[in-house]
């Protein structure tokens, strides 16, 4: 994937970007194999802005619905609520290919209430995908959206909105039966037309076997290396929660310097040495 620079020294809800062309469905295929696919999460324009110059997808996750909504789950996240967040993303990101999270509920019932439901949030936000979480039970579903203009990202292994019936957020695959499951569902969303698959808490040989067996990218989450591309939260990676998954890596420890400094803020009105001259209005002379 190319590096693209965009001017993020500015704060205002559309930044002025640099020459660029946003990336697109093809190119994204075409990686497969090639220099891995750097995938982040993104709910808010401002995290989109920064994120863009670095990343060549960002995900509107139903992630969200803990990180920024205290859930206990993704499981209630609405789709409006991914519309909302979904348009933000796009309006603050010019190279990125942006691709909006289906929430449970919105896509599962049949392949075409998941047309209305994708169809929204492309046309609401201006998104360029959506990813929705299942194998070979929802072929026929990928397969309707594909035909019908609409590309999709597959998402199989732990899929966070089948908790319930998973029993927890525990790694897949570490048996025979649901090894070669998996494999199958892999399998089945790339025949069904998806251009990218998210492979999630899964075994890393596991891992390495799905990128091996199907022709689109593999975008791994607790996967593998060898994946083609590697997805994490934002939040997980820049350190803003104490706990998160064994496959996260903290590049930042935000939350610690953020406590440092709304406690510094807070010393300085306690002690009144905020506000200072400098930031108050004086009158003219």
């Amino acid at each position: 994937m190319s590096t693209f620079q965009i001017d993020t020294a500015t704060s205002r809800a559309n930044p002025t970007p640099a020459p660029m062309k946003r990336l697109t469905v093809p190119a994204i295929r075409a990686a497969k194999g090639k220099t891995p696919v750097v995938v982040l999460t993104a709910y808010t324009i401002r995290m989109a802005q920064i994120l863009d110059p670095h990343c060549d997808m960002l995900l509107v996750g139903d992630s969200l619905g803990q990180v920024l909504y205290g859930l206990p789950s993704s499981v209630p996240v609405s789709l409006d609520m991914m519309i909302a967040h979904g348009a933000a993303v796009v309006r603050g990101s010019y190279h990125s290919l942006v691709v909006v999270d289906m929430p449970f509920g919105s896509y599962e019932e049949s392949p075409e209430q998941a047309f209305r439901s994708a169809a929204r949030v492309l046309k609401e936000t201006g998104a360029a995908a959506v990813k929705l979480e299942g194998g070979a039970a929802m072929a026929e579903t990928i397969a309707f959206l594909t035909a019908r203009g609409i590309p999709v990202v597959g998402h199989v292994g732990l899929t966070p909105q089948a908790v319930n019936v998973l029993g927890g957020y525990g790694a897949r695959g570490r048996g025979q039966e649901e090894y070669a499951r998996l494999i199958d569902d892999a399998k089945a969303v790339a025949q069904a037309g998806a251009f990218s698959l998210v492979v999630e808490g899964v075994v890393e040989p596991l891992a390495i076997e799905m990128t091996r067996a199907i022709d689109v990218p593999t975008i791994g989450i607790g996967g593998s290396v060898e994946c083609d591309g590697q997805v994490l939260v934002i939040d997980d990676m820049l350190g803003m929660f104490d706990r998160v998954p064994r496959f996260v890596k903290k590049y930042e420890q935000l939350s610690e310097k953020i406590d440092a400094a709304v406690a510094t803020y807070a010393a300085d009105v306690r002690e009144r040495r905020f506000p200072t001259v400098d930031q108050t209005y004086q009158p003219r002379k």
